[in-house]
């Protein structure tokens, strides 16, 4: 049996599998309440919590994305490692002071959060609004990465047995499927099956890769020497994208809406706690590691195009194959662990879409059953849309959409964090701070000018945000109620 018919018979049975934990999942459930479907009647306990916080974090943007980048970047990429930490630290800001009142308040969306914070007046139900959509801006761009993401694992892995297109729409309908049956538990329940997979898949990879290539030193010698400048010391602007990036990606996932949720759905302050104290290590056992992998790739695939550099981890997949039989069985189970990763992100972002559009959106109570079954139908359209997407845009680097991601989400931090922490942020102040730092990370980006001297633009536009937000705040409240003291 060849690697791609093996891959494609481990394709089947995976699928297989998810049917029957949605099934589970399915049964399991107490009733038919928004809280029962989108956060599992908040009864996730340490084990399962921690690993689909785990498995919703490294998703096809880490397992693809990540190694593509570095391969491209080379050694400077080993910043990554970095960013994802700051990604613990920011949780850290958020989860003491929102769980609390989470849990008293009986929170479903984030935007919960805001209607509660800033109350139903005008600018209230504004900055609700725009906080939502930008959200489900992320979420959808999100989505549409993890798809194209699942395409090209399908296609590369079964060596063209499953097409691209096939792959897209096969695996997304599975995806759809397993998360309307199931809800949170279902998409837990697999995230913790995904993220074991996952973990032993990568760690294989990198001993092989280490072992066939002289470790550490023979693979910087071979990048030194293939390719010189992915090896030479980052310049001033390098540096500083290194500091934006951290910031970026620190302060931008901690309002993941999926994440959120998650933090919504422990079943206690305690599993919480100590999720969140594990996921501490996890860059290092992850992050670290598809870096190393997509360093390795340098010397193995010389010439790669920007586009083409997202398949370098497939195809690593595919040489690790021929070295024999045990090697073939082992590259598939990375192949599983990649693919869970993608889908247990997918099934994160669909749950999270589909709550926030109709509850945030739509306006619907969570009490009522109806919002449930109006969520999974709005989250199906989404994911339609988004899989005819994936099919006919496939020139966009799987990094490029994670950026574009960041730069919108990043802009909700004040209404979150800066709210959290100080009673005296105002909504009118603190939505045109978000639509002014929106306006400066789409401008760029329309431009073509993502950085300025090393720096996103997004980060340049939370900024401004910040800014305006709290400048515009301490203003109204000199002058007492007046236009900005809403």
């Amino acid at each position: 049996m060849s690697f791609g018919q093996l891959g494609l018979v481990a394709l089947a049975l995976y699928v297989v599998f998810l049917a029957g934990i949605a099934e589970l999942a399915r049964r399991a459930r107490r009733d038919a309440s928004s809280a029962d479907h989108f956060l599992a009647g908040r009864e996730l306990g340490v084990f399962v919590l921690f690993l689909t916080l785990y498995a919703t974090a490294y998703s096809g943007n880490s397992l693809l994305g990540y190694p593509a980048e570095a391969y491209r970047r080379g050694f400077s990429w080993i910043m990554a490692t970095g960013f994802m930490m700051s990604i613990v630290v920011a949780f850290h800001a958020l989860v003491p002071r929102l769980r609390p009142v989470a849990l008293r308040e009986g929170f479903v969306t984030p935007g919960d959060w805001v209607r509660h914070r800033f109350g139903g007046e005008s600018a209230g139900r504004a900055l609700l609004l725009a906080v939502s959509l930008l959200m489900i801006a992320a979420l959808a761009n999100f989505l549409f990465a993890q798809l194209k993401a699942l395409g090209l694992m399908a296609e590369q892995v079964t060596e063209g047995l499953v097409s691209y297109e096939w792959g897209v729409v096969l695996l997304a309908a599975t995806v759809l499927a397993y998360e309307t049956l199931g809800g949170m538990r279902a998409v837990a329940w697999t995230d913790a099956a995904q993220a074991l997979l996952m973990m032993a898949g990568l760690l294989a990879l990198l001993v092989w890769l280490l072992t066939e290539m002289g470790g550490i030193a023979g693979i910087s010698a071979a990048i030194a020497q293939l390719r010189p400048a992915a090896a030479a010391v980052p310049d001033a602007i390098e540096r500083a994208n290194w500091a934006s990036t951290v910031v970026l990606m620190g302060l931008a996932s901690v309002v993941y809406p999926q994440a959120i949720q998650r933090v919504y759905a422990a079943r206690d302050a305690r599993s919480l706690r100590r999720s969140m104290a594990w996921m501490t290590f996890m860059p290092l056992t992850t992050t670290l590691v598809v870096t190393w992998i997509g360093l390795a790739a340098i010397p193995r695939f010389a010439g790669l195009g920007v586009v083409e550099a997202d398949t370098v981890m497939p195809r690593l997949l595919g040489e690790w194959a021929e070295a024999g039989p045990l090697a073939m069985g082992l590259a598939v189970l990375v192949f599983l662990g990649a693919l869970a990763a993608i889908m247990s992100t997918a099934d994160s972002v669909l749950l999270s879409l589909g709550s926030m559009l109709a509850g945030d959106l739509l306006g619907r109570s969570h009490g009522e059953p109806a919002t449930a079954r109006l969520g999974k139908r709005t989250a199906a359209v989404v994911m339609v849309a988004m899989a005819l997407l994936a099919l006919v845009a496939r020139d966009i680097t799987l990094w490029g959409l994670i950026e574009l991601k960041m730069e919108l989400l990043i802009q909700c931090v004040p209404a979150f964090l800066l709210a959290l922490h100080w009673r005296g942020l105002r909504a009118r102040p603190t939505l045109l701070g978000l639509v002014a730092g929106t306006a400066i990370a789409v401008a760029g980006v329309a431009l073509g000018a993502k950085r300025v001297g090393g720096v996103h633009v997004g980060v340049i536009g939370l900024s401004v945000n910040a800014a305006l937000a709290c400048g515009l705040s301490l203003w109204g409240a000199r002058r007492g109620s007046g236009p900005l003291g809403d």
